[in-house]
This record gives structure tokens, C-alpha cells and sequence, in this order.
């Protein structure tokens, strides 16, 4: 646990920014006026070292979530207890607001193959996920929340709506769930879906987290491809899509994800200033 008092570890239900290594110069300086940030676990989880020194500091000044790309629950090799202990020092050690994961999988034959890969939407792969989400939380000892990830591929065996099967997740292994805007608009036009649908399938009060993000359109093809590229600001479609979940599923800790071609860090506040807008034109109507 760091020596330092450390304030509140509660995530606000306003708009974050991720946090990456290009920026942790310019944010230890101006400790900007952020409500939030969001870092990717497994960076960190090296004992001591440059990297945890710089959260350590930004801890003492901010709240963190702490967002895993490596733990793949869905993986058929099983649930890594090395992965899992690693997160366990770093939450220990940092006290994050929010820890959370994807509805995926990405090892097989012990390979880790650094992909969220999407799972078949079936009752089998559903008693997986809250098997291992339940053994996560266990280990842990907090609830996790659960992000729904893009794909470019459906499975012919998948029975059950991506949005039912993550509905089903929460209610049965009492994770919370991170809404990924953009994931749901990216794969909406993917696989030809209705992104309305999807927001209404989703419980309210299941919800602790949302992101949002840009997108890259692979042109030249027969049928549209959207890929979740981190690269860009956030599309129109989905701030409207964004201000529809605002609105049905309330405020929640919002963030703004950006990873490939990062821009100036002035160009993330601008993004979530646009996003709390959203969020405070929810509050005044409620007023």
C-alpha cells in the first residue's frame, strides 16, 4: 500500500482520461484538471521500476481504474493465477476506484496470442465466464466489471445475443459491466444489428463503467468494416448513441480511450469535455 494519504478511491460518474506513457511527463507537471484516469494493468505489474513509480505519483493526485487486457476469462487453457496474483499486488498496492476485464478469450496450448478474441454466445461458454468471473472475484476479493469487446466475426453455433449473454454474466456472477459505446456501434454496423436494441437489453444499476472511443472505416470493401482502432476522436454516431445511454442508463465514470496516434493531451480533455457535457445536459434536465 503506498505511504502517502491518498484521496478517495471512488470513481466519479464523470469523464476520464487513459492515461498512457507519452502523456505521465506532462500530467506529474500540470496535474491537470481530470477528473479520473485509466491505466492498462499488466503495464505495471513489474515489482517497483519507472512505470509504477510514475502511478504511485499520479495515485496520490487522482483516483485510478485499472483496466486488464491479459487475464482472456474465456481462454479454454483455464484461469491464469499468475496473471491473477500479479493484478492482486497492483490492486493492493494502488487501491483502484474500478477493476476491470473483457468478455473474451486469447490464450490456447499456453499461447498467449494478445488478441481479445470474441466467444460463441452460448449457454456453455455463459457458465464458463461466470465460473471464472466468479473464481476472479473470489481471488481478488472485490467485483470486477466485464467490457464487451469488437469483433469482426460471428460464431454459427452462438445462440444467444451478445447483449443477453453479458446481461446474464452480471446477474449470475454479480460482476458490473463496462459499456463500451464504441464496441457496440463497431460491431452494430459489422454484423448488422440494431445498436438501440443492444442499449436497452442492458441493465441500468449492472453498469459502472463506460467507454468511449474512435474508430477506423476499412474502405474499399462490399459490405462496410469497422475497426476498433483507438486512433481517432470519437465518431458523431457514437457520441449520439453515447447521449442515448446517458440518458437510459444514467451517469456513469466515463472514458476516453485513445491508443494508437496518441494527439496532444489537450485533444483527450477536449474529447472528455464533450462527454461531460453530455452528462451535465442529462443532470440540468433532471433539475
Amino acid at each position: 500500500m503506498l505511504a502517502a494519504t491518498l484521496p478517495s478511491a471512488e470513481i466519479p460518474a464523470h469523464a476520464g482520461i487513459g492515461l498512457r506513457p507519452e502523456h505521465f511527463a506532462q500530467v506529474l507537471l500540470e496535474r491537470p484538471s481530470v477528473p479520473w484516469f485509466e491505466v492498462h494493468s499488466e503495464n505495471f505489474f513489474g515489482a517497483g521500476g519507472e512505470l509504477l513509480s510514475v502511478l504511485e505519483q499520479v495515485r496520490c493526485d487522482y483516483p485510478i481504474s485499472l483496466h486488464g487486457v491479459g487475464l482472456h476469462l474465456g481462454s479454454a487453457d483455464g484461469l491464469s493465477y499468475d496473471h491473477l496474483a500479479k493484478l492482486s499486488r497492483l490492486v493492493d498496492h494502488i487501491e483502484p476506484g474500478l477493476v476491470s476485464e473483457h468478455l473474451c478469450w486469447g490464450a490456447v496450448d499456453g499461447r498467449n496470442l494478445n488478441e481479445l478474441l470474441p466467444l460463441p454466445y452460448t449457454e456453455e461458454a455463459l457458465d464458463l465466464m461466470i465460473e471464472r468471473v466468479l473464481k476472479a472475484q473470489e481471488y481478488l476479493g472485490r467485483q470486477i466489471l466485464i467490457e464487451n469487446v469488437s469483433s469482426y466475426l460471428s460464431y454459427r453455433h452462438s445462440t444467444i445475443p451478445e447483449w443477453e449473454f453479458l446481461a446474464a454474466l452480471a446477474e449470475h456472477s454479480g460482476c458490473s459491466l463496462l459499456y463500451d459505446v464504441n464496441n457496440v456501434y463497431v460491431n452494430s454496423v459489422n454484423h448488422g444489428f440494431n445498436p438501440q436494441e443492444y442499449l436497452r437489453a442492458i441493465p441500468a444499476h449492472a453498469v459502472g463503467e463506460m467507454h468511449l472511443a474512435g474508430f477506423t472505416r476499412k474502405e474499399g470493401l462490399a459490405v462496410p468494416l469497422l475497426i476498433d482502432t483507438h486512433s481517432c476522436r470519437v465518431d458523431a454516431e457514437v457520441w449520439s448513441l453515447y447521449r442515448d445511454a446517458v440518458r437510459l442508463l444514467g451517469p456513469k465514470p466515463t472514458l476516453i480511450e485513445w491508443d494508437q496516434d496518441l494527439p496532444a493531451f489537450e485533444i483527450l480533455e477536449e474529447e472528455a469535455h464533450l462527454a461531460e457535457e453530455i452528462i451535465r445536459d442529462y443532470r440540468a434536465v433532471l433539475a
